[in-house]
């Protein structure tokens, strides 16, 4: 997600969308210390939307 995505999204949706990654990124951890993923890549940007989402919160 862009920032001008998540700008137009009030805090509540905000909190959901947050939710929704951090659970992606727990799933993510864990297959790929199983081996099943090897593109750990996504996993950064998934954590980069997270920084996103929280600096639109504690602005």
């Amino acid at each position: 997600m862009n920032i001008k995505e998540l700008r137009a999204l009030n805090p509540a949706q905000l909190t959901k969308e947050l939710a929704t990654l951090r659970e992606q990124v727990r799933d993510m951890r864990f297959k790929i210390h199983s081996k099943e993923v090897k593109n750990y890549h996504k996993l950064t940007a998934i954590r980069r939307d997270i920084a996103r989402i929280l600096t639109l919160l504690n602005q």
